[in-house]
């Protein structure tokens, strides 16, 4: 049997609803004689008649009746479902996978989209905690967050906060027992605690610049972690000497808990950017990622050697990006 028009149908069922050809083509916005010949050519094309007309009314048959309770629950249905899909055009819905170090998602992330999801019920955000080389297409996350010079110039990415410093602190205490250092290379004689990932084989070094000279010092102790919240907390506890991200340690520099050393030696540097996937690869969640996306893409290249200073913020993630603007919403909350 050949399928029926979806349009013959509730032509069908609008005229046995309304018991009127006249009230059907008034709701329907047609001709009562298109609507006429439509529901004839519905019944010919079924072989059963599915409507009796009077001069004054309209009634159905038994056939019709039966074809009117199984086919209007299912028409309102459809209704119902593309009523939906046309309100997701205005909200976003959907689950969005970020992949980022675990600074950026304490100091940038959490601190912004929890105030920001509220406005958006349907919205989940699943943040991975990753210091590695995170591949963001391939372990399929939809936003990376690194810094800004691992940013290819020609990418498509969002700043989220601004420029970044790096600082190393230790309890006051710790200088009790050893000189402060006076350049980097000083640094060897003290006991700094490590940071070591999988994708790297020794301990990451630390970057410094001054006046244009730039100075990468390999550091050694009795502490080694994969991560900057792990070494801050080890730095309080007086494990030795970290290189943390400004913004960690302020307010325990401000407190008393931590002094700083070498800060000029610790020159500003780009801050985090926020790198959106394009459409394929945010065709798994709901359909507001494809209905609210914008395709210019751009293409990632390799990040240069990985150091303590990077690391310390973002894991590295060479991939395709391109903008949505579901992320851009996303990228104006962080940046708020």
């Amino acid at each position: 049997m050949a399928r029926e028009n979806l349009n013959d149908l509730q032509v069908f069922v609008t005229v046995a609803r309304e018991g009127s050809f006249t009230r059907a083509a008034v709701q329907l916005g047609v001709s009562q004689s298109a609507l006429s010949h439509t529901v004839r050519a519905l019944e010919t094309r079924l072989g059963i008649r599915l409507l009796t007309r009077t001069t004054r009314s309209v009634s159905m048959t038994e056939a019709g009746a039966r074809l009117f309770d199984t086919v209007a629950p299912r028409l309102e249905e459809i209704d119902d479902e593309l009523s939906a899909l046309t309100d997701f055009r205005d909200k976003p819905a959907g689950t969005i996978r970020i992949t980022t170090a675990g600074h950026a998602a304490d100091a940038y992330i959490w601190p912004a989209l929890s105030n920001v999801l509220p406005d958006y019920p349907d919205l989940k955000i699943e943040v991975t905690v990753d210091y590695g080389l995170a591949d963001i297409v391939a372990e399929r996350y939809d936003i990376g967050i690194r810094l800004g010079d691992q940013v290819a110039k020609d990418m498509i990415a969002v700043p989220i906060s601004p420029m970044q410093r790096m600082a190393v602190v230790a309890v006051p205490g710790y200088f009790v027992h050893h000189t402060i250092p006076a350049v980097p290379a000083e640094l060897a004689r003290h006991n700094c605690i490590g940071l070591r990932l999988p994708t790297h084989g020794g301990l990451l070094p630390w970057d410094f610049e001054k006046d244009g000279r730039e100075v990468k010092v390999r550091v050694d102790g009795q502490w080694t972690f994969n991560g900057s919240s792990a070494i801050l907390r080890a730095a309080l506890a007086g494990g030795g000497l970290a290189f943390l991200p400004e913004t960690m340690v302020l307010e325990h520099i401000a407190a008393g808990r931590l002094r700083r050393v070498l800060e000029d030696w610790c020159e500003p540097f780009d801050g985090l950017r926020l790198l959106p996937q394009p459409p394929p690869i945010l065709a798994r969640t709901q359909g507001s990622d494809r209905r609210i996306a914008a395709r210019p893409d751009a293409l990632t290249r390799p990040c240069r050697s990985v150091s303590a200073r990077d690391q310390a913020f973002v894991g590295n993630a060479p991939s395709r990006a391109g903008t949505l603007l579901r992320q851009r919403r996303l990228a104006a909350g962080l940046k708020g």
